[in-house]
């Protein structure tokens, strides 16, 4: 489809991905509606929207590069601040709540697929295909992909249904951090500390204003910052392809598992900005802008991860396909919501376990941060890459059991 906005025009789309991301940050700190909805659900939004209406194209080289360079320099950026102790005394309960949300992927997936076997095509590849992704990322998906090879149609179908179910799953699980019934119903300690930290400047002003006031940012930090994150971020994705290259191809499972998780570059890249915070703890306590910067590269990424999900041709070519995704997703939901109160979790660790299942650990990341839940945003890219090991074993399992079905 021809889009006013061609796939060429590098300028013109990095202009609109600016404008888009700087329209929302806007839009959350002036208006109480758009605080309430979230400036991260209007990214989502407006990036939905533009490729749907013709305005950009749903797949170009400058949206790749927001995934390659963007979100990884934006992590470091955004772990600067972070207290240290924070990230260990998390992690673990993060992880629990994750694996548990993990759990509600397989039921989803299992129910779907009884529901809608008969009306949709390699069923079982699609079910392998979801409940792979639907626990670690878009890594496993290509890896069942390769591994069952369904046929082009299908995972072309199957890709356009998990994009606009994942766009949409962000934005209910945002405005459930912001809905009154659930914050009733479950603690919100991280809520409540971000609510609290804006709350004596707010007076007229949104929260989301009151929290980015104004603060004083020289040339130095912005140089510092943007240069100790690029370090950083090129020290791990090297350190990443030279240890995949040391270990080769593992023999068995526990070999998989131990250098899935020593060789991943982004479990590599939150180690080495630890260890960064820990040897120079005071130099970059003293840092400003940091936490600004790495927070508008994460808008832009809201903008993006919207855009390759076309409403068209779901309608077109997979309508039950779409409900069988939503079907997954509705249970991860539910189940996760149902452990977390019956163990007791708090909702901001309910979301983003069900965020890091369905989207991985950055899209976690970045809706902590997009909410202000800055304790909680190294323990999710920690825990989220677990994800990632044992996804394609949930893949492969679902589809032995159900195969047989079919």
């Amino acid at each position: 489809m021809e889009t006013w906005i061609s796939a060429d025009n590098t300028i013109g789309l990095w202009a609109f991905l600016l404008i888009a991301a700087t329209v929302s940050i806007v839009l959350e700190q002036k208006y109480q509606w758009a605080a309430k909805l979230s400036g991260a659900v209007i990214a989502l939004i407006i990036g939905l929207a533009a490729t749907n209406f013709g305005l950009v194209p749903q797949d170009t080289a400058v949206y790749d590069a927001v995934w390659a360079y963007i979100v990884p320099l934006a992590i470091p950026l955004l772990l600067f601040h972070v207290d240290i102790h924070a990230i260990f005394r998390e992690s673990g309960r993060l992880l629990a709540i994750f694996l548990l949300s993990s759990i509600g992927t397989v039921f989803g997936v299992i129910i779907a697929f009884f529901a809608l076997k008969n009306y949709i095509p390699e069923l079982d590849k699609v079910s392998a295909m979801i409940g792979a992704t639907y626990t670690g990322g878009g890594v496993n998906f290509a890896a069942m992909v390769a591994k069952y090879e369904p046929t082009k149609d299908i995972v072309a179908a199957t890709t356009v249904a998990d994009n606009l179910v994942m766009s949409v799953y962000f934005i209910m699980l945002i405005l459930i951090a912001g809905m009154g019934f659930f914050r009733k119903k479950y603690p919100t300690p991280h809520i409540i500390q971000f609510e609290k930290e804006a709350a004596e400047g707010t007076n007229d002003r949104t929260i989301a204003e009151a929290y980015w006031q104004p603060k004083t940012i020289g040339l130095k930090d912005i140089g510092i910052s943007i240069a100790a994150s690029a370090l950083l971020v090129a020290l791990a994705f090297k350190t990443s392809s030279i240890l995949k290259a040391f270990f080769g191809v593992p023999n068995n499972i526990l070999e998989e598992i131990a250098f899935g998780l020593i060789t991943d570059k982004y479990l590599l890249l939150t180690t080495f900005t630890l260890v960064a915070l820990l040897l120079f703890r005071k130099q970059f306590a003293k840092l400003h802008g940091a936490q600004e910067l790495g927070t508008y590269a994460i808008y832009l990424f809201f903008v993006v991860i919207a855009m390759p999900a076309s409403i068209a041709l779901i309608v077109q070519k997979a309508p039950i396909l779409f409900v069988f995704v939503i079907v997954v997703m509705l249970v991860n939901l539910i189940w996760s919501l149902g452990v977390g109160k019956l163990f007791k979790f708090t909702l901001e660790e309910i979301i983003l376990a069900c965020n890091a299942n369905v989207g991985g650990p950055t899209t976690a990341a970045a809706l902590a941060i997009s909410q202000g839940w800055t304790k909680l945003i190294g323990p999710i890219l920690v825990v989220g890459t677990v994800g990632y090991i044992v996804g394609n074993y949930i893949g492969t399992l679902l589809y032995i059991f159900l195969s047989k079905l079919m």
